[in-house]
């Protein structure tokens, strides 16, 4: 009998005729009713072995732990499968366990962020709360000396030399030969050539225990009760090899851009990192991100292609594989490319509480770009959380000329290597001092891309009002009423900015007025990705 009709056949002893299974080529997995059930293969595959009860409940008991951090109420328990005196498999019965499994909560197929994508239903609210959630796990997650080791070059060398040499025979039937060897010198040359680039992320602590497999069809979105936002679980990390989920946290986010650009939604993709560098003040992810894109696309494609070979599998499987493999590879091969959008850069300043934040969180979709906020950047810089209130005297402390220089000068750092990975980005400051909105310009000059220079302005009135409302709850900013006077009266007019490279916009005008007179200046994402 082949493993799959056994599986079946013990399937229907343990759960009863109408178990449903499916499985990956590491598991099996028994859906009935509220409830999974995963029992994993006894199979070794270089990079993982299961091939000994032992190291089965090992890697059972790891994934309930492991899980637990980003799903708590979904992995319930690891459960042993016996055989009774009759030789019928029980769940949790008396005499020796033959195998583990882990109890599930199940959760709706519709939920998941493939499913919603699919449907059309996966919106940026979402993307922005998986990113805010990934950001506070990654800020949680072990980082030690352990966890360190695992950003060195070498140790990143031994995960893309095993992609390449577990596929160098099939590689041909999906890539022409001279594809193929594009791929592994590039993510080869990449590591060699960036190897202090690499350092800095170990010395910055971006080296943690993560997931290790963020695709969409492990993210769920569960509608909550009222008007409150979806709750969030994300499932299925990697458990069985350490190497494969310690890594940098760029590792992590890039897996789930390179599954929303694989199934063509780019504008989610990028908008799913700029949420997630502004979450973690994480803007040097833009030096990394494209390569680990293109190493986890092609780890994908390896997965694709061990199914399509898999002679378990049906021919419609196998097809379907293939197909799946040939897209990703061809992924893989356009991460080292030049993208599609034209980088640009795009500076939004004002007075306080003149709508430039609110105006740079639309501009952030559209375009789609990150957003360089001074506002968090300074808060990142003095080590206090981004709500955290200062109420300095103006222009004193943490707002004097000399720290506010400091804030610029890391803002246009960030906002550099945006656009060295040929990424547009917003940067989202007062430039109330023409030196800061000539930083800014001279910055687009280096890249060679397109400067805008966008000057909110609205009614004093209105400004009060605004202000009035924010000091209700908990800011970023600390713009407030009684620093609003002096604020305005150390304005420099924003004159030695060409009118070709500047828009005056007045927010006390209606949003769709606003939004109108913008579309013009802009230069949106190609339709054709959306």
């Amino acid at each position: 009998m082949s493993p799959k009709r056994a599986a079946t056949a013990i399937g229907r002893e343990l759960f009863g005729p109408d178990v449903e299974l499916r499985q990956t080529h590491i598991s099996w997995v028994f859906l009935k009713g509220d409830e999974a059930w995963k029992i994993k293969k006894p199979v070794s595959l270089g990079f993982l072995d299961f091939s000994d009860i032992e190291s089965r409940l090992r890697a059972c008991r790891a994934e309930v732990r492991l899980n637990r951090r980003l799903a708590p109420d979904v992995y319930l328990d690891v459960v042993p499968v016996t055989l009774d005196e009759s030789g019928r498999h029980r769940l949790g019965g008396p005499g020796t366990p033959i195998d583990w499994a882990v109890r599930m909560r199940r959760l709706p197929d519709s939920h998941s962020a493939q499913a919603l994508l699919r449907a059309g239903r996966l919106q940026p609210r979402h993307i922005d709360l998986i990113a805010q959630r990934l950001a506070a796990f990654h800020r949680q997650a072990t980082c030690d000396e352990e966890t360190s080791r695992f950003g060195q070059v070498e140790m990143i060398a031994v995960n893309v030399k095993e992609n390449f040499d577990q596929t160098r025979y099939s590689i041909g039937r999906y890539l022409s030969p001279q594809q193929a060897a594009e791929i592994e010198e590039w993510q080869t040359g990449f590591l060699e050539a960036n190897r202090d680039l690499l350092q800095a992320r170990v010395d910055g602590g971006r080296i943690r225990e993560g997931h290790g497999d963020l695709r969409l069809e492990h993210v769920y979105l569960s509608p909550a009760g009222g008007e409150g936002p979806e709750e969030l679980r994300i499932i299925d990390c990697i458990e069985f090899n350490q190497r494969f989920r310690v890594a940098d946290v760029c590792a992590d986010i890039a897996f789930l851009s390179m599954d929303l650009a694989w199934s063509g939604r780019c504008d989610l993709a990028e908008g799913l990192l700029a949420s997630y560098a502004q979450a973690s003040n994480d803007f040097d992810i833009y030096s990394v991100v494209d390569f680990y894109q293109g190493y986890r696309a092609f780890v994908r494609g390896k997965i694709s292609a061990f199914l399509a070979a898999d002679p378990e599998a049906d021919d419609r499987v196998r097809r379907a594989n293939e197909e799946e493999a040939r897209r990703y590879f061809l992924l893989a091969l356009a991460s080292e490319r030049c993208p599609l959008q034209q980088p640009a850069l795009i500076a939004v300043g004002g007075l306080i509480a003149s709508g430039k934040t609110t105006l740079s969180g639309w501009l952030s979709w559209q375009v789609p770009a990150p957003i360089v906020s001074t506002d968090r950047t300074r808060k990142f810089l003095l080590g206090l959380d981004a709500l955290r209130a200062l109420p300095e005297r103006p222009f004193a402390g943490a707002y004097s000329p000399r720290f506010s220089d400091r804030v610029y000068r890391e803002a246009m750092r960030r906002a550099d290597s945006v656009l060295s990975s040929g990424r547009a980005v917003i940067i989202d400051a007062s430039f109330s001092r023409r030196k800061e909105r000539e930083a800014a310009c001279r910055l687009a000059d280096k890249h060679s891309v397109p400067f805008l220079f966008i000057e909110c302005r609205t009614s004093p009135e209105l400004v009060l009002e605004r202000l009035r409302q924010r000091a209700q709850s908990p800011s970023v900013s600390d713009g407030r009423r009684e620093i609003y006077q002096e604020f305005a009266s150390r304005w420099e007019p924003a004159q030695e900015i060409p009118c070709g490279k500047k828009l005056v916009l007045d927010t006390s005008r209606p949003w769709e007025e606003c939004i109108d007179l913008l579309r013009g200046r802009l230069q949106p994402w190609p339709s054709a990705l959306n």
